[in-house]
């Protein structure tokens, strides 16, 4: 199965880390990936996407996305930009604790998750895009939780080791929205 997804979002909010780790995730299952990351020249802020593609069935032909088949976005204006680009029957994953605005759309699934207040629970606001992950992980099986774990560790190392288990809980908490 080929999985073609978009996350987007205000830089900050860990768009680009949460296409990694879905990255390194199917890396390490064995299965063909490519990440390809766009943001803009603030450090914070400013917008963020990726594209993000996994699959069993072959090479990745092109790492840019037209027809997703999952986007998944963490603020109104990457909803704007982004929700036309969901594929007819396609998963659309909504941070719904920033974004109050409803989809046009009704030929996609819309699956609302309230990642902030969930990322505030677990007391690291910072862990909301693990959040959107687990509720992404938990409809489409794109990766298993173990390679997950995998990336995580892989990504943050020894030297941040200590916040996998946050990281961790929020996927969980992700997936308990589903």
């Amino acid at each position: 199965m080929m999985h073609q997804i978009i996350a987007a979002g205000f830089g900050g909010q860990g768009v680009l880390t949460m296409g990694q780790l879905l990255a390194y995730a199917a890396m390490v299952e064995g299965k063909e990936v490519s990440w390809l990351p766009s943001y803009g020249p603030e450090m914070r802020g400013g917008t963020a996407n990726c594209h993000v593609i996994i699959t069993d069935e072959g090479a990745v032909g092109s790492p840019i996305i037209t027809d997703a088949t999952a986007v998944i976005v963490m603020n109104r204006p990457s909803l704007a930009k982004f929700e036309p680009l969901a594929m007819p029957k396609g998963l659309l994953l909504v941070n719904a604790s920033l974004i109050t605005d409803k989809p046009k759309r009704d030929d996609i699934e819309i699956l609302y998750v309230p990642a902030n207040e969930i990322a505030d629970e677990l007391g690291d606001a910072r862990v909301a895009n693990m959040v959107m992950l687990g509720a992404y992980l938990k409809r489409t099986e794109a990766v298993s939780r173990t390679s997950i774990e995998a990336a995580l560790q892989k990504a943050f190392g020894e030297r941040k080791a200590d916040v996998i288990p946050t990281n961790m809980e929020a996927l969980n908490r992700g997936a308990g929205c589903i």
